[in-house]
Order: C-alpha cells, then sequence, then structure tokens
C-alpha cells in the first residue's frame, strides 16, 4: 500500500509553524545583541573615583601596553600637573560621533573648566577608525589645534591606515602628547614613505550596521522560504 501523502499546503504550514519560531528567536536575538555593543559615555569607569588612564572597552590594546601608557600619563601627571586619558570602544551609539562622545566624556569627567584645564582626551572608535582629542584650556596651550589634528589624522591615522595597529597608534599618539604637554618640542608625525589614500579609509558607522542587518534579514527570508520546501521534496521522495 502506498503511504499517505499529506498536501504539499499542510506539510508547509506545519514546518513553518516549526522553523519560523527558532528564526524569530535568532533574529530578535541578534537585533538585541548588537545595539549591546555600542558605548556611551555612561558604560564608561569615572577616572575621579576609579584612578584610570585607560579605558579599553574595545579590548584593541594589549595589556603590557596599558600598563605601559598608565605609568607614563601618571609619571606626566606628578611631574607636570598635566594629564592624559585614553579611551577605545568598540562602536558608538546609535546617533552618536566620535565628536560627541567625546565631548560628553569630557563634560562628564571633568565638570568645569577649572577641573578641564590641564585634561587631555582621546578617544577612537574601533568600528570606523574614527578619533577624537579634547583639550582644556591649560593643555590646548601646548597641544594647539594644529598638532591635535596631526595627531588625529598623521599619527594614529597613519598606523590605522597601515592595518589597524592600534597599540602602536595609542603609544605613538602617547609619545607626542607626553612630548609637547611637557614643554618640549614636538617629535612629529612619522615619516611617511609612500603614497596612502587619506579620502574613503574609513566605513560610516551607519553603512556598516546596514549592509549587516541587510544580510541577515535576507538569510533569515532565504532559509524561511528553502527549509520547508526541500524538507517537502525529501518527504516526497522518502515516501515514493
Amino acid at each position: 500500500m502506498k503511504p499517505y501523502l499529506m498536501p504539499l499546503k499542510q506539510i508547509a504550514l506545519r514546518l513553518q509553524s516549526l522553523v519560523m519560531p527558532g528564526l524569530l528567536l535568532v533574529f530578535t536575538m541578534f537585533c538585541l545583541t548588537t545595539p549591546a555593543l555600542a558605548t556611551g559615555v555612561y558604560d564608561l569607569p569615572d577616572p575621579n573615583r576609579e584612578n584610570v588612564w585607560v579605558v579599553d572597552t574595545a579590548d584593541a590594546i594589549s595589556l603590557s601596553n596599558e600598563n605601559k601608557l598608565t605609568k607614563t600619563f601618571k609619571q606626566l601627571a606628578n611631574e607636570t600637573g598635566q594629564e592624559i586619558r585614553m579611551v577605545a570602544i568598540r562602536r558608538l551609539d546609535y546617533g552618536e560621533t566620535i565628536d560627541s562622545l567625546a565631548d560628553e566624556i569630557f563634560s562628564n569627567w571633568y565638570g568645569d573648566a577649572d577641573a578641564q584645564a590641564n585634561q587631555t582626551l582621546l578617544v577612537m572608535d574601533t568600528l570606523t577608525n574614527n578619533v577624537a582629542i579634547r583639550t582644556g584650556e591649560s593643555a590646548k596651550a601646548l597641544v594647539n589645534d594644529e598638532i591635535a589634528t596631526s595627531i588625529v589624522d598623521e599619527t594614529v591615522g597613519y598606523d590605522l591606515r597601515q592595518g589597524n595597529r592600534y597599540n602602536q597608534a595609542f603609544i605613538d599618539a602617547s609619545d607626542r602628547l607626553v612630548a609637547v604637554l611637557s614643554g618640549q618640542e614636538d617629535p612629529g608625525a612619522p615619516e611617511i614613505t609612500e603614497e596612502i589614500q587619506i579620502e574613503g579609509t574609513f566605513t560610516k558607522a551607519e553603512d556598516t550596521d546596514r549592509g549587516s542587518a541587510t544580510v541577515w534579514i535576507v538569510g533569515f527570508l532565504i532559509l524561511a522560504t528553502i527549509i520547508p520546501m526541500a524538507t517537502y521534496y525529501w518527504y516526497v521522495g522518502f515516501g515514493n
């Protein structure tokens, strides 16, 4: 006796009832997890209470280099009163820019002009490789706009364009900032021996996010369509 075969529509509905909840669960987990990777000002430790000099939520800096930077910044503070802090995050909150985040961190960590006067802050987002520097009034007299721009574009930017060399980027930026804030001559940016494309090097965060989300959504739709059909044809073939 030939085995009874369910109608295609009934099989498809049954398979969809089994497959779709799992796909929706995975998709929901993805949507909830992605924003959690973003970092805002209130996700960071307060250096005034926790005595931190390097904040690395992106795991971009090795422990040995983090310790080296911390030791260097403490020594600078003891000798000159000038303080440097560096922050590396993995990704910005939606609608945030590296400049707006740097402004928020600077004002949140140092509440008024007096507290900000001897402070220098460098913030990096490793998703887009964008960098910002903020300085208080006294620090800015030493780290002027030209030097700050050079550190961002020609020192940190150079190391990142050479293959996301985050450790080297922070060390090189530290060397220049410490020298200038100590009253020494600016050692300048590393010598560039070959022409490097500056325009269009970094991917916009919104483009990256949209592209990733699109890939996931298309993938879920394909699975939701193919799995019921493939299972049905297998069932029909097996039944025959």
